[in-house]
């Protein structure tokens, strides 16, 4: 894509990689040849509709099931047969409200048992969705959380329950699952306008009780709320850096990474605002939205074409 993408996390399974490109087109890669072992396009071959800002998902692996989102009415999502592209089923998007449109969101599917069903999750471009795992049916929708312009963040799923948000003035809500024959019913347990929490991108994370992530839209002000109340816990005065804040959790903090300026480390508690520390990268070369990744004390942030790593052990 000319804006320089793609979006895809990569996923890697079983000596298998997974990518999806900003054209719709996902490929299996072979992870010490790097050869194709299959490809497939959204569009072209299971009937999706790309949106605005192009494919951003990042394909799920689920048993011998992949999982992606070509989007639209006809295959608002979609399971291949992980080994050989085959398809295994595709499913139809009924009409679950008047917000967003018929296309892709910039989410990516999570697996849940909410409601005894297994079942999986996105945020597309009409509202959260839930399709059943084993014959890709329709299992319930909501649209009061989308809205008309982009619809990004990836949901959480906790037990029972399904958190979301977004931002363009929409807000956040709270989701409870409960099993309704074959299939499941949705409860709302609350919903928070947008001047409470909307988090546009960067997403948010759940640590115990909490989540933590950054409020407003074309905005990270750190923000901490109960997860099944919905109750702010606090919310600092300001952000330290510009933009959004794409976050992650480790050791009992949240890095915030703004998309221009430092790296905030916060202490994941509910008990106020705390800030452990900053970070300036060594590179900024403009909005930088990639999420960071903590793994085996390294931090590591990419800003365009850069990529770095931080030693963050304790010393």
């Amino acid at each position: 894509h000319n804006d320089g993408g793609p979006r895809c996390t990569p996923t890697v399974d079983d000596g298998l990689v997974y990518a999806i490109g900003t054209s719709g087109d996902l490929v299996c890669l072979d992870a010490k040849t790097g050869s194709v072992r299959f490809s497939r396009n959204f569009e072209n071959d299971l009937g999706g509709k790309n949106p605005d800002w192009r494919y951003s998902e990042s394909p799920l692996i689920d048993g011998d099931k992949l999982l992606c989102t070509p989007g639209g009415r006809d295959a608002v999502m979609a399971a291949l047969n992980n080994k050989t592209g085959e398809l295994i089923w595709k499913c139809s998007m009924p009409d679950i409200g008047g917000k967003g449109r018929d296309e892709a969101g910039y989410s990516s599917i999570v697996v849940t048992e909410a409601g005894g069903v297994r079942q999986y999750v996105q945020l597309t471009n009409k509202g959260l969705i839930g399709v059943a795992a084993g014959d890709g049916r329709f299992l319930w929708g909501y649209s009061k959380i989308a809205n008309n312009v982009a619809n990004i963040p990836t949901p959480i799923v906790y037990g029972n329950f399904i958190f979301c948000s977004t931002a363009y003035g929409a807000g956040s809500a709270l989701l409870e699952m409960t099993a309704a024959g074959d299939g499941v019913e949705t409860k709302e347990i609350y919903f928070l306008n947008a001047n409470t929490l909307q988090n546009h991108h960067g997403g948010l994370v759940r640590v115990g009780d909490y989540i933590y992530g950054g409020q407003g839209h074309g905005k990270g002000v750190p923000i901490c709320i109960e997860f099944k109340t919905g109750k702010v816990m606090w919310k600092a005065e300001k952000q330290k850096g510009g933009g959004s804040a794409a976050v992650t959790a480790a050791d009992g903090n949240v890095y915030f990474r703004y998309e221009k300026g430092p790296v905030v480390l916060v202490e994941a508690t509910e008990g106020g605002y705390k800030e452990k520390g900053t970070l300036t990268p060594e590179v900024e070369n403009g909005s930088s939205w990639a999420y960071p990744v903590v793994c085996d004390g390294r931090l590591y942030l990419r800003s365009h074409e850069a990529l770095m790593c931080y030693d963050v052990r304790k010393k």
